[in-house]
């Protein structure tokens, strides 16, 4: 979690109240004395409001209470919740979408887009987050039309687009590679061609109407391949951890495939059981 600021208030000058018979005879006091009242606007507890909505959906999507690709509620309903403006809660939008923690999509609203990598998007039981404070820089290896026979049985289609992805920490070393397989029908034909949206899968698919609703998630681990070790710069057998995530939206069609393999170093799995108390 981020340090919390310390936020200090300018101190409230204290007045003093004298009345006639207090003061020296000698020093004339005006028949009408005039009262000066400075009025101050202070902006503390509108920033506080803002800080709190900012820290309890930070929590959220940290905790996986808010999964990568979570479409976020109305700016209506979130403000009720928070009890908040909506100018205020529009801000919060704005400093979480500045500190990368979601995205907007013109049609769409506000999706959860952290830069840890959620392994199992349905419970938030498991994720592989990059240390704590990292950077986290995505390069994008191949995005392409593929096909794969031996999938037809399992997806009813053998017609595929391959993201290729692999990420860095802020020191420049390769921490993760991702392979993902999308479904090459109707509009999904053409992202190739176009592209994804701010760089983000799931912001894209989100776009062409598919938001992830359920799914299933492997983790194990296996010793890198030549191929892929190449590709992170490790030696051949160096063990990563290995994810395998089925996704499938909301109206149970299949969305995305996608292999991960994590660096153990910098990533680790949460497993949380029982009842909060």
């Amino acid at each position: 979690m981020p340090a919390k600021a310390l936020y200090l208030t300018p101190p409230i000058p204290r007045i003093a109240l004298a009345t006639s018979r207090h003061l020296p005879k000698n020093i004339p006091c005006p028949p009408d004395p005039v009262s000066v009242i400075s009025l101050y606007m202070i902006r503390q507890v509108r920033f506080d409001k803002k800080q709190r909505v900012v820290d309890e959906l930070i929590r959220r999507i940290e905790s996986g209470l808010m999964e990568d690709g979570f479409l976020l509620p109305g700016e209506h309903q979130l403000a009720e919740e928070f009890k908040v403006s909506r100018g205020t809660l529009r801000e919060a939008l704005a400093e979480l979408k500045r500190r990368n923690y979601i995205a907007t999509q013109s049609g769409v609203g506000s999706i959860v887009t952290f830069d840890g990598v959620v392994l199992d998007q349905r419970s938030g039981w498991a994720q592989a987050l990059a240390d704590s404070g990292a950077l986290i820089n995505t390069e994008v290896l191949r995005l392409e039309p593929i096909s794969r026979p031996d999938l037809m049985p399992r997806f009813g289609t053998d017609k595929f687009i391959t993201l290729d992805r692999r990420r860095r920490a802020n020191d420049g070393t390769l921490v993760s590679l991702e392979r993902s397989l999308i479904p090459a029908t109707g509009t999904l034909e053409s992202l190739p061609r176009v592209g994804l949206i701010d760089d983000s899968l799931t912001i894209t698919l989100a776009a062409y109407g598919y938001i992830g609703e359920r799914g299933d998630q492997w983790i194990g681990a296996e010793p890198l391949n030549a191929e892929d070790a190449e590709l992170l710069g490790r030696p051949t057998g160096t063990v990563f951890l290995k994810a395998l995530r089925t996704t499938y939206d909301r109206q149970g069609r299949f969305m995305e495939q996608v292999e991960s393999l994590l660096d153990p170093v910098h990533f680790r799995l949460h497993l949380q059981f029982g009842e909060s108390k």
